[in-house]
């Protein structure tokens, strides 16, 4: 069985990259750029998160097919994954995202640069595509998969445009201290994920106090 079930898909990609945690990168950005030069980083990095969770989506029997990898081991990993991203987040290490030096002549490709690992190809989302694409080997089950995930990329794009100007005047102690709380979520986020690929393969858990 899927880490994530249909009543839920739409939620956990909100959860790994949707605005909680979108809007933390796009915040880092917005310091050094203008209001014009944000919103247009931010039309092009959500087309290309779009274009890229869409060829996943489509594709996933295809790359699990060439890479000889099952659903099970998908859960395992991408809950190893989402732990350490989250681990991360906690203490205050960004991975991923854009050092000092080497900053590119295009502002524009700089930026998408810094959005690559975060958002435009974010490993938690990436794993989450895969998984549910995974489910079932139906057009329909994957068109589903596919539109709910750029759906959570069109929320994404509209707040950042909404907030740009918030985001400017953020004061970096407040954003990492959401960072932090955000860390605490996906963390347990990617042991569920991790528990359910040890279920997937027959081992033996006992049901939670919560019923979950």
């Amino acid at each position: 069985m899927s880490a994530i079930n249909l009543s839920t898909v739409f939620v956990t990609f909100f959860a790994v990259v949707g605005p909680p945690k979108v809007l933390l990168a796009f915040a880092q950005l917005s310091q050094s750029r203008t209001p014009a030069e944000l919103r247009k980083l931010t039309l092009v990095s959500s087309v290309v998160a779009a274009v890229v969770g869409l060829v996943l989506a489509y594709t996933a029997d295809v790359m699990a097919a060439l890479f000889h990898i099952s659903d099970q081991s998908l859960q395992i990993a991408g809950g190893v994954i989402f732990f350490i991203y989250a681990v991360a987040l906690v203490l205050g290490v960004h991975l991923g995202g854009g050092s000092s030096e080497g900053h590119l002549d295009n502002p524009l490709a700089d930026g998408i640069r810094e959005l690559l690992l975060p958002y435009v190809a974010s490993p938690l989302a990436i794993t989450a595509l895969l998984v549910e694409s995974l489910t079932r080997d139906t057009l329909e089950w994957h068109s589903t998969v596919a539109a709910m995930y750029v759906a959570v990329i069109a929320v994404d794009c509209v707040c950042v445009l909404l907030l740009a100007p918030l985001l400017r005047a953020s004061r970096r102690t407040s954003l990492e201290v959401l960072s932090r709380l955000l860390g605490l979520l996906l963390a347990a986020v990617g042991v569920e994920m991790f528990l359910y690929g040890l279920e997937s393969l027959g081992v033996h858990l006992a049901p939670s106090k919560n019923g979950y």
